[in-house]
């Protein structure tokens, strides 16, 4: 029988603060390019409504872990159930045991690490005085990435665009009172990302909305929302044009935006400047000039959960939060 920590939403949310969690992330890219880690994988599996995901991965810290994270992405169940888009579990196994040591609530991590992902992309790719950010698609995921970018550029001014207009408008009164920055909404995307030094795009488009005349020359582009391979946000026009940066390749060629390029002939995989983890071990180089456009194509890897799930577990044993429960 073996004692497992159960944490709730609320202290996942306690324990993971965003600049914690970036540096998490990105101390597990490093380690991925290092090859310090257990292999991540991927299954999905797709309903009428929505999705389900598991992500795993394993990566040493103080201990060996291993993760495995089970989501459910339903896009319209704000709409139509009032329950969130995506719901989920991540149980945390110490991986010399192969015992679940805990199980807790996969939303705020989801939320907190796909951010954090793109703040370690901005950090070593956006041009060092990038202080405008265009946010296309103003949902819980948009507040995390404008949240986790102000960690790593002096933001001055943000445009945010939603197809619904009243949730930019939110997002933009909220995000302005919460983090002191000018946020304005917009209409379009057109009005927003040609002004911008940073792009993030975190829709559930399934059509590439993002186009080269939308993106002003030395960029960053943060493509968010492409997690499986219906996805699409990015133009493959656009995304052979540009410097290319992946979290990880394999999974970035079957579900990614790169996906999309690849099948229509627009890239190759060869075509790919490196994965992030190369960027942050220093194994590739980075932003070569102030005009080049890069675009990271983020789809999510369980290294990020592993990482960030590590870390809460281990703020919850010193602070004595959650509950213990015997499987």
């Amino acid at each position: 029988m073996s004692r497992t920590l159960f944490l709730s939403g609320a202290d996942v949310r306690a324990l993971l603060p965003v600049d914690e969690c970036i540096s998490a992330v990105e101390s597990a890219f490093r380690a991925q390019a290092e090859g310090r880690v257990i292999q991540s994988g991927v299954l999905s599996s797709h309903t009428h409504d929505g999705a389900f995901h598991v992500k795993v991965a394993g990566l040493t810290l103080d201990r060996p872990y291993y993760a495995a994270k089970v989501n459910a992405n339903f896009a319209g169940n704000p709409a139509r159930h009032g329950l969130p888009a995506i719901q989920g579990v991540i149980t945390l196994f110490d991986a010399e045991r192969g015992t679940p040591i805990a199980l807790m609530d996969s939303i705020e991590i989801t939320g907190i690490r796909t951010a954090a992902a793109t703040a370690v992309a901005a950090k070593h790719l956006a041009r060092a005085d990038a202080d405008s950010v265009a946010i296309v698609g103003c949902g819980a995921q948009a507040r995390w990435q404008l949240r986790a970018l102000s960690h790593v550029r002096p933001l001055r001014v943000v445009y945010a665009t939603d197809l619904a207009g009243d949730r930019a408008a939110t997002f933009a009164r909220d995000m302005s009172y919460e983090l002191g920055i000018d946020v304005r909404d917009v209409p379009t995307l057109e009005h927003a990302a040609p002004q911008c030094a940073i792009v993030v795009t975190c829709t559930p488009a399934r059509r590439a909305l993002l186009r080269r005349e939308h993106v002003a020359t030395g960029a960053f582009v943060a493509a968010v929302g492409a997690d499986n391979p219906q996805k699409q946000e990015i133009d493959p026009a656009l995304m052979a044009s540009c410097t290319v940066v992946v979290d990880i390749l394999e999974q970035a060629e079957t579900i990614g935006d790169l996906h999309h390029a690849i099948e229509t002939g627009a890239m190759t995989s060869s075509d790919v400047h490196a994965e992030l983890g190369d960027i942050v071990a220093k194994r590739a180089s980075g932003r070569s000039s102030d005009d080049e456009i890069i675009v990271f194509d983020s789809t999510g890897t369980a290294l990020q959960d592993v990482a960030a799930a590590a870390l809460v577990y281990g703020k919850a044993l010193e602070r004595r939060m959650g509950k213990m429960l015997e499987l």
